[in-house]
């Protein structure tokens, strides 16, 4: 099933984008291996650069490009919503650079999403109400 972009933009809530997204443990058909340095060297490319800087202005900084989950000081991270293999980068397949395919994560939600680890993802904080923290009233 290929997953995209806009499909992930009409889920509203954070955890179901989530799971929508995650992919535990399968990063494609062959992982990088001994030649992670071709997908590293894509991070360098200026076209990458260039598609990096317009998915984050496009999610609004925002991680899983979910409005309540701003992404402050830590660095943005560009996840392929569809896993890219060696051969995409080798072949300059078009999903390696198409903004359906993009979506700016933070580290934490990025290793929960190819890792399962859940307990990384950000949290609302707890909304207060009056009296809430005094058993006693």
């Amino acid at each position: 099933m290929t997953k995209t972009y806009l499909e992930l933009i009409e889920i509203p809530d954070f955890h179901d984008r989530y799971e929508y997204l995650k992919i535990t443990g399968q990063v494609g058909n062959a992982t990088f291996g001994s030649r992670r340095y071709l997908n590293q060297m894509l991070y360098k490319y200026p076209e990458w650069r260039r598609i990096r800087n317009i998915v984050i202005e496009r999610d609004k900084g925002c991680d899983l490009a979910h409005p309540d989950f701003e992404i402050h000081n830590q660095a943005a991270y560009i996840h392929h919503i569809n896993p890219i293999t060696i051969e995409d980068i080798l072949n300059r397949d078009p999903k390696v650079l198409d903004l359906n395919n993009l979506i700016t994560t933070t580290f934490d939600t990025h290793q929960a999403i190819h890792y399962g680890s859940e307990r990384m993802l950000p949290k609302l904080p707890i909304e207060r109400k009056p009296n809430d923290t005094c058993p006693w009233k």
